[in-house]
């Protein structure tokens, strides 16, 4: 059988199993493509669906280990092949705990700040209306990039908070956000206006084809990278509710704190999470610093 029936059967399998959002799925399709033509190179030549072996994730992990994979990268394509192995009745191939293979703990807390304010001046560049309230969303809330595209202000806007879709999250997990400025309210009401009981993707258009025009537009104004809009909003959350800045921004080490603050801190750390569509605290310290 041709590692060729080998893709074609883990596209069809990720046709039939639809879980999570759309970019979830897709960058599920593309690992495990990848890991095909990898287990291809690698010398397996007569795989199909089912003959997954936990031989075959070992000479994967050690290949990509050889290549200097970060632990997080690596991370990544082990839960797809999880994934996979459940899909076909095989969990037991793969060991539950990566350390079994080597592969090395991710490392959330780092010096580096990684956050970034949208850049008015940039942002009129930008031609298409939708991708530019789309943009001004993701700042404003903290919203991911499919997020903030799919956004459908006639369904989200609550009032006092946003109602987040299943559909439009990472990992399929709705969620809310508070509305709390002026500021928020008057974009919303943007949105409101431009997309009426639609999205922000204009009705002519499906969400790939936005998604193209999002990545155009924001290469073109040299606004990509824009995840950092959401590390942004964390550190402001944090400000707002503890009163003192993140240790990103210069605030202090968690060691700092006198235990009242150290009880702030927690508490702020797990509302951002939430807000953020996270479901551990301990994941803020990307956004935050520790």
């Amino acid at each position: 059988m041709s590692q060729s029936t080998l893709k074609y059967q883990l596209k069809q399998l990720c046709a039939r199993n639809r879980d999570g959002s759309f970019a979830t799925q897709a960058n599920r399709q593309r690992l495990l493509t990848r890991c095909a033509d990898e287990l291809k190179s690698l010398g397996y030549l007569h795989m199909n669906l089912h003959s997954l072996k936990g031989k075959h994730v070992q000479a994967l992990v050690k290949h990509w280990q050889a290549e200097d994979k970060r632990p997080a990268t690596i991370k990544n394509r082990m839960a797809a092949l999880r994934w996979w192995a459940e899909k076909i009745n095989k969990p037991q191939v793969i060991a539950k705990d990566n350390d079994f293979y080597g592969i090395e703990r991710r490392q959330y807390v780092t010096n580096t700040d990684h956050s970034r304010t949208l850049c008015q001046e940039k942002l009129q560049r930008i031609r298409d209306p939708h991708i530019q309230l789309s943009l001004q969303l993701q700042a404003a809330f903290g919203l991911r990039r499919e997020e903030c595209l799919k956004f459908q202000p006639s369904y989200a806007d609550q009032g006092d908070h946003l109602q987040l879709k299943a559909s439009w999250c990472k990992g399929g997990r709705e969620r809310i956000i508070p509305i709390r400025t002026q500021a928020q309210r008057t974009l919303l009401q943007q949105c409101h206006d431009l997309a009426g009981n639609g999205s922000m993707i204009p009705a002519h258009k499906t969400y790939v084809q936005q998604l193209r025009a999002y990545t155009y537009w924001t290469i073109q104004a040299t606004l990509d990278k824009n995840h950092g809009l959401r590390h942004r909003y964390a550190q402001d959350r944090y400000q707002t509710i503890t009163d003192w800045p993140c240790p990103k921004q210069g605030g202090p080490l968690a060691k700092q704190l006198t235990p009242q603050q150290k009880a702030q801190d927690h508490a702020a750390r797990l509302k951002i999470s939430h807000e953020l569509g996270h479901e551990r605290e301990e994941v803020t310290a990307v956004y935050l610093g520790r």
